[in-house]
């Protein structure tokens, strides 16, 4: 049969009754059916429920909830209004103890099965709030001449339309609840039709403790525009800002195009602070520079990685892909140097400015591109007695596999990818080292990303 064939060929229409067995990794019930695997889009293990054809293929058929007949205990009613169309959350309508423990299981398996390791100490999972806790995003933006008005919000699951949605539970309460304002103004812009996306970035005005973050949040907008904006449509985002107290920049190209627009004085970078025990820190970023989404997560997770360590005076610490120096900066006020090295010569530069303002002399940071320039690299040298790597989510087996170049006694991973995490862990055993500790932290709540945190040892 062609490929076209199988296209034209309708779906069942009738719903079927599923009995939910378990979650997948990505956070889909999954069921038996006539035999197949079944996945099932918003339903949870133990539950018996109804559900419709979204597509069937060879091995599995993939559904839509579509009525829940047994429920299960820790099913609750999702906070969001869109929760079960919009792409940006998967999870709301499992309880976040659910989400967490369902996350472990994922990174526990994976451990399990691709590395082979069992035997290492469970870190207890790492939790915040689960609401208004994001503080990047991406939005997208689409005029709609039949309905004849804007979209604004995340894509829905499995598709390229926008949610029709109003505001966002997720992201920080200043930046949810401006997404119906936001709908609005784009739609009495006169160049509606040629704005893809606004990138959310939110930092903070003063350092506080966690309890209080809320209270001294400073939003910044980047309006993406494929064309040049008309003198009216930036006087109207001029009012907006003043209105909301949001700050716009606009982006007419690449990252590099990316310029204040309003208000036209001001603090051109945004900050975030890491007080306390994390050493009394200050950090500058630019609204394009990657930051870690949850403030929160991001102080423990630190403190973990630092604790794990087990920084001494004299420790030499390397911190690969260090981007603005979150983990670099923090370490170094507790060892005897701390080495960052990161691909992007930008994000390099403004990890060394932050070193410098926060009187740190101990850092050096270096541009590399990690998975290819390792021989080369001055740096690369076997002086460093523990190692962080917080990679992207392919990983760094690269590097892993070059680890007895350096040698060093303790190395922490930092992960964002559980299934590379796992790969990179097998060979780290084989390279000499042990996986000593694991455990997730839920940068994402109600989302299916899983964010991990491992500790390995030298054997001798």
């Amino acid at each position: 049969m062609s490929n076209n064939r199988r296209r034209r060929q309708s779906l069942p229409a009738e719903p079927i009754t599923l009995n939910i067995e378990r979650l997948s990794h990505e956070g889909r019930g999954v069921a038996r059916n006539d035999g197949k695997i079944a996945f099932v889009d918003g339903a949870l293990p133990g539950e018996t429920v109804t559900a419709v054809y979204t597509s069937r293929r060879s091995q599995f058929d993939e559904l839509n909830l579509k009525e829940v007949i047994v429920a299960a205990p820790n099913r609750i009613n999702p906070p969001c209004a869109v929760a079960g169309i919009c792409g940006g959350c998967l999870l709301q309508h499992l309880h976040s103890d659910g989400q967490l423990a369902h996350k472990q299981q994922v990174l526990i398996d994976q451990l399990k099965h691709t590395a082979h390791i069992t035997q290492f100490e469970v870190l207890p999972a790492m939790a915040s709030v689960s609401q208004s806790y994001r503080r990047k995003a991406r939005l997208a933006v689409r005029y709609v001449h039949k309905k004849g008005e804007v979209l604004v919000g995340f894509r829905e699951k499995a598709n390229t339309f926008i949610t029709n949605m109003n505001y966002c539970t997720t992201l920080v309460e200043p930046v949810g609840k401006l997404i119906a304002p936001l709908r609005k103004l784009l739609f009495s812009l006169e160049g509606c039709r040629d704005i893809p996306q606004i990138e959310v970035a939110v930092g903070e005005t003063a350092s506080v403790e966690t309890g209080k973050l809320d209270s001294v949040l400073r939003v910044t907008l980047t309006l993406r525009h494929l064309q040049p904006l008309s003198e009216t449509d930036t006087d109207r985002l001029k009012v907006f800002s003043d209105e909301h107290q949001i700050e716009w920049y606009l982006q007419s190209g690449g990252p590099d195009t990316i310029v204040r627009l309003w208000p036209q004085s001001g603090d051109e970078q945004l900050h975030y602070y890491l007080p306390g025990e994390l050493g009394d820190i200050k950090m500058s970023f630019y609204p394009g520079d990657f930051t870690q989404v949850n403030a929160e997560i991001n102080r423990r997770m630190i403190l973990q990685a630092i604790s794990l360590l087990d920084l001494q005076p004299d420790d030499r610490v390397l911190d690969l892909f260090c981007g603005l120096g979150n983990f670099s900066l923090p370490m170094a006020k507790r060892c005897a140097s701390v080495t960052g090295v990161e691909g992007s010569q930008d994000m390099v530069e403004r990890a060394a400015i932050n070193a410098s303002n926060n009187q740190l002399s101990n850092t050096a940071f270096y541009a590399a591109d990690l998975f290819t320039e390792f021989d080369k690299a001055g740096w690369a040298v076997p002086e460093y007695s523990k190692i962080l790597l917080d990679p992207p989510r392919s990983g760094a087996i690269e590097i892993v596999s070059r680890i007895r170049d350096l040698l060093p006694e303790v190395i922490v991973y930092v992960s964002c990818n559980p299934a590379t995490l796992a790969r990179d862990a097998a060979e780290l055993e084989k390279q000499g080292y042990k996986m000593t500790h694991a455990g997730v932290m839920d940068m994402f709540p109600h989302t299916g990303h899983v964010e991990s945190m491992a500790r390995f040892k030298r054997i001798r």
